[in-house]
């Protein structure tokens, strides 16, 4: 399987399941999609903002709750076999993605694998174990957390730098350069992440650094 990060902005994902996996999965798309979770009962969990329709999925109705609701993505997550194999069907002939929670390892072609990810937007990193552990997943994402503090805003620090090291037309190879001793920088990260200096000045001090002089200066 191969990575890719997909925008559900303005996209719909059915979730079939109110249980414990189900509330996890519909909480994660709702962040960007709009979520619709179908299932008898819900789990006492945090479904995010999805809307969650009281009805019992039926095998035979899975063609027209994915007509309905057009989703890019359906997600099974009942602990009835049928119901899952329906709705990937009906998700598989609508064109739409599929995600079954009761499958793990080798899975079939247009299948997905939601995985565990740690933000510190607009950074992302994603873990995957293929499904074959959902335990290992989460143990490698609580790890990086720690590593990934101040990511997001050494992201956003950088892309103003290269915006305006190339404003002040300095030559490609010095601008990568620059960028590089910045991202490389100890004393940069440890601003960003304890807030006790100014990041910017620090990282300022850095590219002038390479650079040799401080023109390039907005």
């Amino acid at each position: 399987m191969i990575p890719l990060f997909h925008d559900f902005t303005g996209e719909t994902v059915l979730v079939v399941g109110g249980g414990p996996v189900g509330a996890r999965k519909a909480r994660k798309f709702a962040r960007e999609a709009d979520v619709v979770v179908l299932s008898p009962a819900f789990a006492d969990a945090n479904f995010g903002d999805a809307e969650r329709v009281q009805t019992a999925p039926d095998p035979e109705d899975a063609a027209d709750w994915v007509d309905r609701t057009d989703p890019v993505l359906v997600v099974a997550a009942t602990d009835d076999g049928e119901v899952n194999d329906a709705f990937a069907a009906a998700a598989r002939d609508a064109g739409a993605l599929v995600n079954r929670a009761d499958e793990s390892g080798e899975r079939d072609a247009d299948s997905v694998v939601v995985p565990a990810t740690v933000r510190d937007d607009p950074v992302a990193v994603a873990v995957s174990t293929g499904g074959s552990s959902p335990a290992l997943s989460k143990y490698l994402r609580e790890q990086l957390t720690d590593e990934l503090a101040g990511a997001g805003g050494m992201a956003e620090l950088t892309a103003a730098l290269r915006a305006e090291l190339k404003a002040a037309d300095v030559d490609p190879g010095t601008r990568r350069d620059a960028v590089r001793a910045v991202v490389r920088s100890g004393p940069v990260w440890k601003a960003l992440r304890t807030g006790g200096t100014n990041a910017r000045q620090t990282a300022d001090d850095v590219v002038t650094g390479v650079v040799g002089n401080s023109e390039w200066s907005t």
